[in-house]
């Protein structure tokens, strides 16, 4: 008998983005000439929201944008908004430019403000006695759901005839994860009362989308925590409660693969043949483990184990922001002789048991306050890139230690 120690971290170097882009007019150069639109599709789930910004062309630095922390894509209810919602639409002033009357001969940088002032919402009147019209009776914006928790916004430009006639620069979109409840970066692009930064100004003064998006583009990413881990130990050559290629075996896999509980599957566990240890470990300090926040270590668990000649070990950990995915242990598990970093044998799997979406934006992803759709296919390896997006390698998520 020899004891030793394993430990599950969650290494995973998180981004607080969903998804992000850029988007632009057809013609050269590509803006958004009255009568035009643009359209864009993305992935969200309840509580996230859509923002976006792009310069309102005839002047020295407005732009348009939706007010923080962007639009509403879900009905309290649940239901995917569609249709217009233009009204969540502002024009804001970007505090580097002093304003002049917008025109044809003032699409260009004009005179620098000074010290620049904070960013603002124009309504009607400016301080230069410039007179707007509401963003929503120049930009309409409309809502489409494609289903499984895709959308696809048209922005149109609608201010030809007004006063406020102009074209729309190219601009940017983003969409922020949701944890605990709350957006991980709830102001991707401005904060109104605040000073303009990460490229922001090059859009609002130049319609130049490449430094803000280049910024967006490095915040969007793979977000998810793990659940708690199971962990057996069993003398065999067989793992005990999955194999690739076969279904779901109802004894509590789907349960952690979906809702990352552990507990009926490790029950389950107990009294099955050769299996000696069953162990559902959880970090003290949060129940799951979190990735990597903003260079902050992610979460952890170890326990110790008494092994055996021959006792090999089987992991299973819910990822966390899916429908039905989880890693685990691959092949012939871990030889329980082995030392160091084990976490080449860990491998992501598809339970196929709930209807797969873009994970942390999937609207019936239990963890995001959802009711997985129910399916019934085989348990396989989660190909990456996947159908959304593309993913770290495995021991860029999740490292498995034995000493």
């Amino acid at each position: 008998m020899q004891t030793r120690t394993i430990t599950i971290e969650n290494v995973l170097d998180s981004k607080p983005l969903v998804e992000s882009g850029m988007f632009k007019g057809s013609g050269t150069p590509p803006v958004i000439l009255p009568g035009q639109s643009v359209s864009f599709s993305f992935y969200a789930a309840r509580n996230q929201r859509l923002t976006f910004a792009s310069m309102y062309g005839w002047s020295n630095d407005l732009f348009f944008a939706p007010e923080n922390p962007g639009i509403k894509l879900y009905n309290d209810d649940g239901t995917p908004v569609t249709g217009d919602v233009s009204a969540q639409i502002k024009l804001w002033d970007n505090g580097t430019r002093i304003n002049q009357v917008p025109g044809a001969a003032v699409m260009h940088p004009g005179t620098a403000e000074g010290t620049a002032k904070n960013i603002k919402e124009v309504s009607g009147m400016d301080d230069f006695a410039n007179n707007y019209l509401p963003a929503s009776q120049l930009m309409q914006a409309v809502l489409n759901y494609d289903g499984n928790s895709g959308f696809t916004i048209t922005i149109k430009n609608i201010s030809g005839g007004t006063v406020n006639e102009t074209p729309f620069s190219p601009g940017v979109w983003a969409v922020s994860y949701v944890a605990g409840g709350d957006l991980l970066l709830p102001e991707p692009i401005y904060s109104a009362g605040k000073p303009s930064i990460n490229g922001l100004t090059n859009i609002a003064e130049m319609g130049d989308i490449d430094m803000l998006g280049t910024y967006l583009t490095r915040n969007t990413g793979v977000f998810t925590p793990l659940s708690p881990v199971l962990v057996v130990v069993y003398n065999g050559s067989v793992n005990p409660f999955y194999k690739t290629g076969e279904n779901d075996r109802g004894e509590g896999l789907k349960e952690l693969a979906q809702k990352g509980n552990a507990d009926i599957l490790a029950a389950a566990l107990k009294d099955k043949p050769g299996v000696r240890d069953v162990y559902v470990l959880k970090d003290p300090a949060n129940t799951i483990l979190l990735p990597v926040i903003g260079g902050a270590a992610g979460g952890k668990v170890s326990q110790q184990l008494s092994l055996q000649t021959g006792d090999r070990i089987a992991i299973a950990t819910m990822y966390g922001f899916s429908n039905d995915w989880f890693f685990a242990t691959t092949g012939n598990d871990i030889d329980g002789s082995q030392r160091g970093d084990v976490s080449a044998s860990m491998g992501l799997f598809d339970d196929g048991t709930a209807v797969s979406q873009y994970p942390g934006a999937g609207v019936t992803q239990a963890n995001l306050a959802g009711t997985p759709l129910q399916e019934n296919q085989v348990i396989k390896v989660v190909p990456n890139p996947n159908a959304y997006n593309t993913l770290p390698a495995i021991t860029g998520m999740i490292k498995v230690t034995l000493q």
